[in-house]
């Protein structure tokens, strides 16, 4: 049986708590779909102010080409959040701000010792996926210069993705399959503390993209059911009402232009 995310922090205040603000780039998933999942999936409301708006882009820009405030400094790419008078961003950084108080961080049962070390733990594994399946799935299609078209470096993307089908891309399933088997998995449903965390959401959005972005590849790792546990998260995390009715939404954007992409000829 899955276990929900632990409570959320609790407070005596009467004043409404401030919104949550996601600042990202409009109409792609990107980076800040960590951040949205972790607000669906526990039906938390937020602004995505890009979308939302149509001066949300230029407030944006605003705010990349700015000087910060009193107490923020200028963000230095999206994914921006703002929380009341707080700015920041990094996707790591903000997820290690909500996912506490979203009840995404591991369990409140815990003495502070644990759940502090269940936080580091949490980070890490959501970091881990970032690293293999975000950061490295985008610079197979962008091996050489991230500013240049990837029509300017084909043939070393070509390369590159070889590299990463036969040798990244198991490496880090094969570790989260490892993860899943772990003590420390309580269970194996989910990464850490046999429950809902930030690290399952960043994960299952990670095998999301990479599945777009070579399904093929991906299709041919499934079939060879070594990473069983690993695409069983991924189907639990798929199946849960809120996650279930926001990819069903116009909320949930397509894939196109962004970290996760789709060319054929880098999926062979």
């Amino acid at each position: 049986m899955s276990s929900p995310p632990s409570k959320r922090h609790k407070t005596t205040s009467t004043i409404p708590p401030p919104p949550y603000e996601l600042l990202y780039w409009p109409t792609i998933p990107g980076r800040g779909e960590s951040i949205r999942l972790c607000f669906e999936a526990t039906s938390t409301p937020y602004i995505d102010v890009c979308n939302a708006s149509r001066t949300g882009t230029s407030n944006l820009l605003s705010l990349l080409s700015g000087t910060g405030d009193a107490t923020n400094p200028p963000p230095f790419a999206p994914p921006v959040l703002k929380h009341g008078d707080l700015m920041i961003n990094q996707l790591p950084n903000i997820l290690l701000y909500i996912g506490p108080r979203l009840g995404l961080a591991g369990s409140d049962g815990e003495d502070e010792g644990g759940r502090e070390a269940t936080r580091y733990h949490v980070n890490q594994l959501a970091l881990t996926a970032l690293d293999g399946l975000s950061n490295e799935a985008h610079d197979v299609h962008h091996p050489v210069a991230v500013g240049a078209y990837y029509e300017e470096q084909k043939a070393e993307a070509k390369r590159r993705a070889e590299d990463y089908i036969a040798h990244r891309l198991p490496k880090f399933l094969g570790y989260f399959e490892r993860v899943l088997r772990g003590k420390a998995s309580k269970g194996g449903e989910w990464l850490v503390g046999g429950q809902l965390t930030y690290a399952d959401l960043v994960l299952w959005q990670c095998l999301d993209g990479v599945r777009y972005a070579f399904p093929r590849a991906v299709e041919r790792l499934r079939e060879e059911g070594e990473y069983e546990k690993v695409w069983g998260l991924y189907e639990r995390i798929t199946d849960i009402e809120s996650i279930k009715s926001y990819l069903n939404s116009e909320r949930r954007l397509d894939y196109g232009n962004g970290i996760w992409r789709h060319y054929p000829e880098l999926d062979e």
